[in-house]
């Protein structure tokens, strides 16, 4: 599969593993588990056991469950995976991340139950768009993959709400609300254009082509600097709180 072809900027070459690797979206994964980190790391105590149960939890159901979900809901990425597998890594994904959720709930603070059934709830009605789509707008995707972690990791470090928590999930909010407008952008050019042409004319009379590529280039580039952007903010962070 040429470059231009692939369905996402991070895909691998289609066919066995890869398939996998491409499922997971890397560096969407790695930008919604640095709002884990961001929202235990808001914390008074950080507690780093909680964290990387956070972390796997969040991990299991957002980075797997909900992509293999998505793929299962109109194969967007074009893998060869079967649905088969697709549900069983779902089922299995999202199924143990409650289950952390709940034995967290239980052993730390009742406050993380509503954010067990929640998240339950919202990566299967996003991802498979139930109700009508209603779930699956920008509005929910900034709440559910942006908000919902940071406030998630908060309590369930700080066994508490606090202002500093529900500030940063307003930051998470409105960055993956930038997030899902970029990357519609680049969707809608991958995977449902064959060709573009045009001609842009500057006021100085130079002319520049517009190609498929060069659409995609601006905002590709902005989705990797911000990905990046995150997870050093994150690491920064952790570094800070565990120094």
């Amino acid at each position: 599969m040429k470059a231009e072809q692939r369905p996402a900027f991070y895909a691998l070459q289609a066919g066995g593993w890869r398939d996998y690797v491409t499922l997971l979206h890397p560096p969407y994964t790695l930008w919604h588990l640095s709002y884990v980190v961001i929202g235990a790391a808001l914390a008074p105590t950080l507690p780093v056991e909680r964290l990387l149960w956070g972390l796997a939890a969040f991990l299991l159901a957002l980075g797997v469950g909900a992509h293999a979900l998505d793929e299962l809901n109109g194969r967007p990425l074009r893998t060869a995976i079967p649905d088969r597998i697709l549900v069983v890594v779902a089922t299995a994904s999202i199924g143990g991340a409650a289950a952390i959720g709940l034995a967290a709930a239980f052993a730390w603070t009742p406050l993380l139950l509503p954010f067990v059934a929640f998240g339950t709830f919202i990566v299967v009605a996003y991802n498979l768009e139930l109700f009508g789509s209603h779930f699956h707008s920008d509005l929910w995707f900034a709440l559910a993959w942006g908000a919902f972690p940071v406030l998630t990791a908060y309590v369930g470090a700080a066994e508490t709400l606090r202002l500093e928590a529900l500030l940063a999930a307003a930051f998470a909010a409105f960055l993956s609300l930038a997030q899902r407008h970029l990357s519609t952008r680049v969707r809608m050019i991958r995977r449902r254009t064959d060709r573009v042409s045009g001609v842009i004319s500057f006021t100085d009379g130079r002319e520049e082509s517009i190609t498929r590529e060069s659409l995609l280039r601006a905002p590709e580039a902005a989705l990797h600097a911000l990905a990046w952007a995150i997870v050093a903010l994150a690491l920064a962070l952790l570094v800070l709180r565990l120094g």
